[in-house]
């Protein structure tokens, strides 16, 4: 019963970064940056997803162009 609930909760937690992971490139691609920031950014995400994506979230939505 056990790795049942452990093995839905790994699902779930895949789908929804497979997600955020989707959001925030589509984002990244969408804006303007200065400089090199949106090739820096994506760099981020393609190497550490989890964490450059809330990375991003966190600090790289204040650096869009407006």
């Amino acid at each position: 019963m056990m790795g049942v609930l452990m093995s839905s909760f790994m699902m779930v937690f895949i789908i929804f970064t497979f997600i955020l992971y989707i959001y925030i490139l589509i984002d990244i691609l969408k804006h303007e940056f200065t400089g090199y920031n949106k090739i820096i950014w994506i760099l981020v995400l393609v190497f550490f997803p989890v964490l450059g994506a809330l990375l991003y979230l966190i600090f790289g939505r204040s650096q869009r162009i407006k």
